[in-house]
Formats: structure tokens, C-alpha cells, sequence
């Protein structure tokens, strides 16, 4: 069965190499800012920061700007959009893009939810119906920067998921001062993604990134990033390279 899927995958390779394509032409994408404070509500620039900069980071990489939603859920926006409308706008983009999903949601969480807008607590297992509606048996990234959000992985994991988190399911993350430019992670997944080949690479290097930072600065307990790899994504992932200028 594995030298079946390996085949079809590198017949799938090879077909996308020869016309020139990025390997994720057909993915639907999605990069949500979703809090917008400091953890005592102080309104803060840090998760937006993020957004603008990972999406220009994996639009570099190759994703499809016609396909990618880059959105903030921060009220006093201009324009504002509400978790239901990232929600529907993400479901079509996921319409137009059958071929694969790429998530990302930059936010506060706890051990139960991740904030998702002023009014909008996205649990595990709401998230989970989301992503089966987006995303069905698509291969699917995500990657969720927030406070204890290795808590999501058991409810999202499959054969066809890969997920990063920012923390262990039971360790917070950093980066979310009034002064902070990025949150922690976000900043090192900024920093990595021009050099890194793809999302394995990409979750290794940002985890080590991590690591660093934090004991450079003296914080604990550790966040401890988190990296799922579903079995069928361990054989996709690796072809999956990220765009390089020649």
C-alpha cells in the first residue's frame, strides 16, 4: 500500500514539475488574526503584524494569492469581518481549491478554546467540523499560535492532516506584550520560511527557533511547539517544496 501511494504521489510530482506549476496550485489558504490584545485586553498590533508578514511569506512560497484568505477578526477594522465571514469566505476559497487546505490562526487560546473574533471561542471540536467541511480528505496544514493549543491535535489529526502548534497542550506561549512586534512563534515561522524547503522542514526549524529564543530569555516552562504528521502527509509532505527565486 505504501509503494502504491508513493507512485501516485511522484506521478503527481512529476506532472506539476513539467508544467512549471507550484506545488500548491489548487490549495485553498487562510491566515487569520484572530485577538487583536494583550492577555489584560490591551489592544495590541502583535497578531497582525504577523498576518501581513506570513502572508507575504507564503504567497512568496507559493501560494495562490486568488486563492488565500488574509483576514482579521479585530473590531475596529476597516472594514470589519466577523468570524462568520471569514468562516464563509475561507469555505469559499476551500471551493475554488480542491486540491489541498492550508490554515494558519494567530490568537490567544486556553486549554479549550482558541479566541476566534470578539464573540467567537473555537473549540477543538468546533474546529474540527470546520476544517472536515473546508477541507474534507484534501491534504490539509495547519498551524495554530496560541496558548495551549496542542490541545487541538488529538480532535484535527488524520491520515491526510499535518499540524504545528505554538505550545504543548498544557504550556502557554510568548510573544503577546504591548511591545511585541510578533507573537514568539509567528516570528520564528517568518523567520525560517525563506530558507526552509517545505512543512516538516519548516516545523523542525521553527520549533529549534523557538527553543532558543525562550532560553535565551530566561522564560519557562518551555511552550514546546507541537508537529503532527499524518501517515499520508509523511509520504507528501517531503514533495511539497516551497518556491525558491531561481
Amino acid at each position: 500500500m505504501l509503494r502504491i501511494a508513493a507512485l501516485v504521489i511522484l506521478v503527481w510530482l512529476s506532472g506539476s514539475a513539467a508544467q512549471g506549476q507550484s506545488r500548491f496550485d489548487g490549495w485553498a489558504s487562510a491566515i487569520v488574526a484572530a485577538d487583536w490584545r494583550t492577555t489584560t485586553g490591551e489592544p495590541i498590533q502583535a497578531f497582525d503584524n504577523a498576518r501581513r508578514d506570513l502572508t507575504a511569506g507564503f504567497l512568496a512560497a507559493g501560494f495562490s494569492r486568488d486563492a488565500m484568505v488574509d483576514v482579521t477578526l479585530r473590531p475596529d477594522a476597516n472594514p470589519v469581518v466577523t468570524a462568520e465571514q471569514a468562516v464563509a469566505r475561507i469555505g469559499e476559497a476551500a471551493a475554488r481549491a480542491p486540491r489541498g487546505c492550508f490554515l494558519y490562526i494567530t490568537s490567544h487560546g486556553s486549554p479549550e478554546f482558541v479566541v476566534f473574533g470578539p464573540d467567537v471561542s473555537l473549540t477543538p471540536t468546533l474546529l474540527a467540523t470546520l476544517v472536515r467541511g473546508w477541507c474534507g480528505d484534501r491534504p490539509t496544514v495547519l498551524v495554530l499560535s496560541a496558548c495551549f493549543s496542542g490541545a487541538f491535535i488529538d480532535g484535527l489529526a488524520g491520515p491526510n492532516r499535518m499540524i504545528l502548534t505554538a505550545a504543548r497542550r498544557d504550556r502557554a506561549s510568548f510573544g503577546c506584550s504591548e511591545d511585541a512586534i510578533y507573537p514568539y512563534f509567528d516570528g520564528c515561522v517568518i523567520e525560517r520560511l525563506p530558507t526552509a524547503t517545505d512543512f516538516i522542514a519548516l516545523g523542525n526549524a521553527v520549533r529549534a527557533c523557538v527553543k532558543d529564543r525562550e532560553e535565551a530569555e530566561g522564560l519557562a516552562p518551555a511552550s514546546e511547539p507541537q508537529v503532527f504528521i499524518g501517515a499520508n502527509m509523511q509520504l507528501l509532505a517531503p514533495t511539497l517544496r516551497f518556491d525558491r527565486p531561481s
